[in-house]
């Protein structure tokens, strides 16, 4: 078995415009303070990485390990989770995805997703270049509208959705598996990639790609009903990053999984700080390590309530309390008595 890395945190949701949290440096000390030893980037925020230029230039990637690792740290993986979206649109949501996307390309879906493609074949690169083996993603969506349908779905749309999906997908598949890193999809409402049932329709229309592989974060399910433990047991093969975030589903006679519309704070179903939800956090990390899970343990902050300060400050901790260090003998050991394929044999009656 292997000791899960971490406590490490997803820089996305505290990058802002005033120090610690303008730099990746200030950000970086700013997180070790608090007790983590693992950062994960978003590449489309330019105070933290250049994706492009990470792709193309092992010094500049070099020095951008350098800064992390001075604070005392390490990168966990980079993420492309807004690029990711823009691999596959529905034109539902075109006006609401653009501003994912440079001024350049905004108005232009062919180019927009063009663009999107290019960057995560940038990530696969740039992750090499870093020495990392994984990376996170969302799949986009072509689908979503119709994932409770009315009216009905005509026949095939499905089929045909899952077609195209895999075929935008399937280049970049292949450049991340020629650059040795594993391509992490969360799965996530929103996303074609939303259960597991979705994800085998896209293993099938992607062959089994050996780098499509899953970014856990237990709470995208509990806000589903989903079984968030067994889907380990299912899926563990493939989980090779893993998102430390809570959340609470608290229906009532008015409001549901749907959430009625309703903001965060007042939805049934939210995000919370971690301690501060449903999810059965002994359980995950214990099935983690049970499968030999060896990626990181990292924070992604969420939280209809908490100041996220507080937040980071507790999760650091409560990452830590949670990571199981491995046994390396059996609790049993003290009453063993050796043996040999003679001694078997006799125990045996042979």
């Amino acid at each position: 078995m292997n000791t899960i890395k971490g406590p490490a945190i997803f820089l996305a949701q505290f990058m802002g415009d005033t120090a610690p949290f303008n730099s990746l440096k200030s950000i970086c000390q700013w997180a070790r303070s608090l007790g983590f030893v693992g950062v994960q980037i978003p590449s489309w925020d330019p105070r933290c990485i250049d994706l492009q230029k990470a792709a193309e230039s092992k010094t500049y990637a070099d020095e951008i390990k350098g800064i992390v690792n001075s604070c005392g740290l390490e990168i966990t993986e980079l993420s492309t989770h807004l690029q990711g979206q823009l691999v596959a649109v529905h034109p539902a949501y075109d006006t609401l995805f653009d501003g994912f996307a440079p001024e350049a390309v905004r108005g232009n879906p062919k180019a927009r997703t063009e663009w999107a493609i290019q960057q995560l074949k940038y990530a696969a690169k740039a992750s090499q270049n870093l020495g990392l083996n994984a990376h996170a993603t969302f799949s986009g969506a072509l689908l979503w509208p119709t994932v409770y349908p009315w009216p009905q779905r005509p026949a095939g749309l499905v089929e045909t959705g899952f077609k195209e999906l895999a075929n935008r997908w399937l280049p970049i598949l292949n450049v991340f598996d020629e650059n040795g890193v594993d391509l992490c999809y969360e799965v996530h409402p929103g996303e074609d990639l939303h259960d597991g049932v979705s994800y085998e329709l896209f293993l099938k229309h992607t062959n089994n790609h050996p780098r499509a592989c899953l970014l856990y974060d237990p709470s995208h399910f509990v806000l589903q009903c989903l079984n968030y433990l067994e889907y380990i047991d299912i899926y563990h093969e493939r989980i090779r990053m893993f998102h430390v975030k809570d959340a609470e589903f608290n229906p009532t006679g008015r409001q549901g999984v749907y959430g009625g519309y309703q903001g965060w704070v007042d939805r049934a179903g939210r995000f919370r700080s971690l301690g501060d939800g449903q999810v059965d956090f002994k359980g995950v990390f214990s099935k983690l390590t049970q499968y030999n899970y060896k990626g990181w343990a990292v924070m992604e902050w969420e939280c209809a309530l908490k100041h996220p300060e507080d937040g980071a400050a507790e999760g650091a901790v409560f990452i830590k309390n949670n990571i199981i260090r491995v046994t390396e003998k059996a609790f049993d050991d003290f009453a063993g008595t050796g043996s040999d394929e003679n001694f078997n044999r006799s125990v045996l009656g042979l």
